[in-house]
């Protein structure tokens, strides 16, 4: 008690010397005398990888022999998004020997697309591949096709929808759908008999504009899957 009586005393003491200072204000010294608590920082949280929902889907329903092809195609399209989910399907009495569809949506931080698969086994033991991504670009076609697309050589199939192509990458074509006042873009890639290198082997060099959100520096097709 006798120390709790002189601990008491020193308080109000310390506090009478701070109001009769005319410096600093009871509040202020009361903060003074009272221990100050450490801030705490909060803890950074790291970035969840999106589940890639096609190959899963892919797995689940039974596809065996053209999954390394969705598998490779679909983790290029999801680099760097923030969410994805699909829609697929398939032969139920013979998922494994017969083709696969599939509807992709992909969101990124600040875009967002549709991307679509086609996966069909041959009887050699490999796979055709139709794969598709569909966005829109707020420019015009015609100032894509300038900036992004020269040395394509260009089909138009109607006035509004025009097909470029490059002919050093078969199978590849990007088509500009004007769609006032942006451009639908459509990246397309067809490839026949697929097979998944040996390990170890290179499986070339994948396109990377398909690992970025739909913008104008980003109408390259889809990435070619062969070695």
């Amino acid at each position: 008690m006798v120390f709790a009586n002189t601990l008491f005393r020193s308080f109000y003491l310390i506090l009478a010397v701070c109001v009769l200072t005319g410096l600093l204000g009871p509040a202020i010294c009361l903060a003074q005398v009272s221990p100050q608590r450490v801030p705490v920082q909060p803890t950074p949280q790291a970035v969840a990888k999106p589940l890639d929902t096609l190959t899963l889907a892919a797995t689940n329903v039974g596809i065996k022999r053209c999954l390394p092809a969705i598998s490779r195609l679909s983790s290029l399209v999801l680099n760097g998004s923030t969410g994805n989910d699909v829609l697929v399907d398939w032969d139920r009495k013979n998922a494994d020997g017969m083709p696969f569809f599939s509807l992709s949506g992909v969101e990124y931080k600040n875009a967002s697309l549709a991307f679509s698969l086609t996966a069909v086994p041959d009887s050699q033991g490999g796979c055709s591949i139709a794969a598709e991504r569909i966005s829109v670009a707020p420019f015009t076609c015609r100032s894509i096709a300038l900036q992004e697309l020269a040395g394509y050589r260009a089909v138009q199939l109607l006035p509004t929808f025009t097909v470029y192509v490059d002919e050093k990458d078969a199978g590849a074509s990007v088509s500009l759908i004007d769609s006032p006042p942006g451009c639908l873009l459509i990246r397309r890639h067809v490839q026949f008999d697929w097979k998944e290198p040996p390990a170890g082997a290179s499986q070339g060099r994948p396109g990377a504009p398909s690992a970025v959100p739909p913008s104008r520096a980003s109408v390259a097709p889809v990435p070619p899957l062969r070695p």
